[in-house]
């Protein structure tokens, strides 16, 4: 439990910051249908411009029962702090968040404020956490980021395939492989401006581009080496799923949260636990041909993002910008199928079906991070301060959530 008592003291449950772009309009959305403001839930949004979050209420239909608006810059420490200090939860959509989200994680950590985001920025997480971890633990907060399609898909299957590998076989996994079988929709703007942020940090920054290569970056000091080495970056052929298989491009931040989350569990799936993630593309030589022409495209668009010219004149003229995305019918058609293949220690292999109802990057991602904001608000959660994962954070009550509410399923094959 938080060490500061904020139960009545405070106004709001959940602050919805950034309610006026794209992914924070569809959080908002989300908690009004499910929370109705005035009724059960107290919260809020939040944003720089006024004017923007009007036109959300109105565009929503909430202008004639709404939730109250609270405007300020995330740059401003003192404030995030006063905003803080409003709240149980403050629940964030503004990145990249190595640009916009360090003054307000230092106000939560600083005024014992839970929070929650979308972050899949390792080396800016590695920063919060050098940074805010102690005082956080002290203070109460719990700091969950990557709440979103990174990471909650893959930190909480491999939560739930440890936890049924226990049940039936008293014992965890000590190597587990999540391989991408399908995904219609691709991920946010939001999702790419970090991307591009992290690479441009690690073109100007060779400490930053330490942190991105070091597979278990985000543990604590002093734990970070263990079995894994660097992710997949060509074609591989997946002995035990009998597949081709090509690189991830999530892998760099899911599989960093896995292993923080083990080493924050005390090693609950063991000392010598090892994790992958990777692409499915098919058996045979068609398979192999489509692994390496994705792992070649995944190359050329790294090496195209980190020199300038191409980066401005080509890759950000490609991509989605950020507060762009698909329409209502396109997220709801969306769709993503991952399979988690667990192996215990005599070779036993388990195969974990996971699947989510919307399109990644913005119909699900809004849905597992509104959930995990309610979570943290309104769930009893016998766990303290610090900068945590989401299984660590919430575990069984967030596992409940995501298949109640969220649209996605967890189940054995």
């Amino acid at each position: 439990m938080n060490s500061i008592d904020n139960s009545g003291a405070r106004p709001f449950e959940i602050i919805v910051w950034g309610a006026s772009g794209f992914t924070g309009r569809l959080v908002t959305e989300y908690l009004a249908s499910k929370h109705p403001p005035g009724e059960s839930l107290r919260w809020a949004i939040g944003g720089r411009n006024r004017d923007k979050l009007d036109r959300v209420l109105e565009e929503l239909d909430l202008a004639g029962n709404a939730p109250e608006i609270v405007v300020a810059n995330s740059h401003d420490p003192q404030a995030m702090l006063e905003m803080a200090r409003r709240t149980r939860v403050v629940l964030t959509t503004v990145g990249p968040y190595a640009r916009y989200g360090s003054e307000l994680v230092a106000a939560c950590v600083s005024s014992g404020t839970d929070y929650c985001d979308l972050c899949g920025e390792v080396q800016w997480i590695r920063k919060m956490i050098d940074q805010h971890h102690e005082e956080a633990k002290k203070s109460g907060a719990r700091i969950v980021m990557c709440c979103g399609f990174d990471s909650i898909p893959s930190d909480m299957g491999v939560w739930c395939l440890q936890k049924k590998a226990r049940q039936l076989h008293d014992q965890p996994c000590n190597e587990m492989t999540l391989l991408v079988r399908a995904i219609k929709g691709g991920a946010s703007g939001g999702t790419y401006a970090s991307m591009l942020n992290a690479i441009e940090e690690a073109r100007l920054d060779r400490t930053v581009a330490k942190i991105l290569g070091d597979p278990y970056g985000l543990n604590p000091a002093g734990e970070r080496d263990g079995p894994d080495g660097r992710d997949q970056r060509g074609a591989q052929f997946h002995t035990d799923a009998a597949v081709w298989t090509a690189p991830f491009v999530m892998a760099t931040i899911n599989t960093r949260v896995v292993r923080r989350s083990n080493a924050l569990s005390a090693y609950a799936y063991g000392r010598d636990f090892r994790y992958s993630e990777t692409t499915m593309t098919g058996t045979g030589l068609g398979g192999r041909i489509k692994a390496s022409l994705m792992a070649v495209s995944l190359k050329l668009f790294v090496i195209a993002a980190a020199i300038p010219f191409t980066r401005k004149h080509m890759v950000q003229r490609l991509l989605p910008k950020p507060g762009e995305g698909p329409s209502a019918t396109e997220r709801e058609n969306g769709f993503f199928k991952l399979l988690l293949l667990g192996k215990l220690p005599d070779g036993t292999l388990m195969r974990l079906r996971i699947t989510g109802d919307r399109d990644p990057g913005y119909g699900s991602t809004s849905k597992m991070l509104a959930e995990s904001a309610l979570c943290l608000a309104m769930d009893k959660l016998d766990v303290g301060g610090g900068c945590l994962t989401p299984s660590q954070a919430m575990g069984d009550a967030l596992l409940d959530r995501l298949q109640q509410s969220a649209g996605l399923t967890f189940e054995l094959e």
